[in-house]
């Protein structure tokens, strides 16, 4: 197959659906490595530019790795190979493999993480969490926002936790809740990756559960203890982070398939997760 398109081509269509401009302004989403004007037949998907991520993408011979998260998040004065980002930076220049990386412009897109989490579900009347906005952009893609609200079929917090743990990857932290596995949700208030600085947003949301990742003890312990009535809180729902994002790859492969059906894309099932184990 030839290349039939530039590594420009495919950004138009990663930055079109997902604009830079919709990210939080301390992100880094976009090009971090790569030739505008190479070509590019084939695009591996991943959560974050692990060396193991980028030396996978490289020996399936991908051209670009698209990833969730940002390499250089925090910036750098020095890449040196025998560094875990300069590896990753010496690994795919010497491959030729180009790198994008899409971040809170994703998170806020109607075709990204909150928008996969809200078909996922099934949510209906779906409103802006935090930060929303009227903006269209390209592909069908509009600005939903950081998190989201909807209405869902009647179920518990114990189904609910079970029917997200068959809809994302398996980690070792499993799904946990809190409160009673028995309580009601009519109403889910969501927010995919780390997101316990909108537990208050939540909570006058009238959720029935707050789903979301990397919820630490005591923001998650003075949440529950907030309010003398268990039930005028929302229960919360933990995801392992990279779990909860991964369920954007598909709908960025199905995006990439629709705008140049010709590129050959592939997802990685590699976990990114960093933990192993438990006992």
């Amino acid at each position: 197959m030839s290349a039939g398109h530039s590594l420009a081509d495919v950004l138009a269509v990663l930055e079109g659906a997902y604009p830079l401009e919709w990210a939080e302004d301390w992100d880094r989403p976009g090009l971090v490595v790569g030739d505008r004007t190479a070509g590019v037949r084939r695009v591996r998907l991943a959560v974050d530019p692990t060396l193991a991520v980028v030396r996978e993408a490289v020996t399936d011979g991908a051209d670009l790795l698209v990833t969730h998260h940002p390499l250089l998040l925090r910036g750098a004065s020095f890449l040196p190979s025998d560094t875990g980002k300069g590896a990753v930076v010496a690994e795919l220049v010497r491959a030729g493999t180009a790198l994008w990386c899409g971040h809170t412009n994703v998170d806020r897109s109607s075709r990204g993480t909150v928008g996969a989490w809200t078909r996922a579900l099934g949510l209906r009347e779906v409103r802006a969490l935090a930060a929303g906005g009227e903006e269209e952009a390209a592909h069908g893609s509009r600005l939903l926002g950081l998190g989201a609200v909807g209405s869902i079929e009647p179920t518990t917090v114990g189904q609910l936790a079970v029917r997200i743990a068959g809809i994302v990857r398996e980690t070792a932290q499993g799904i946990r809740w809190t409160g009673d596995a028995d309580r009601e949700v009519r109403t889910v208030a969501l927010c995919p990756g780390a997101g316990d600085s909108f537990l208050d947003i939540a909570t006058g949301s009238g959720a029935d559960v707050y789903i979301t990742s990397d919820l630490r003890h005591h923001p998650a312990l003075e949440h529950i203890e907030g309010a003398a009535d268990p039930l005028a809180v929302p229960a919360l729902i933990d995801v392992a982070h990279s779990a909860s994002e991964a369920l954007w790859l598909p709908e960025a492969a199905a995006l990439l398939a629709e705008a140049l059906p010709d590129l050959e894309v592939t997802i990685s099932e590699l976990s990114t997760d960093p933990w192993n184990g438990r006992v």
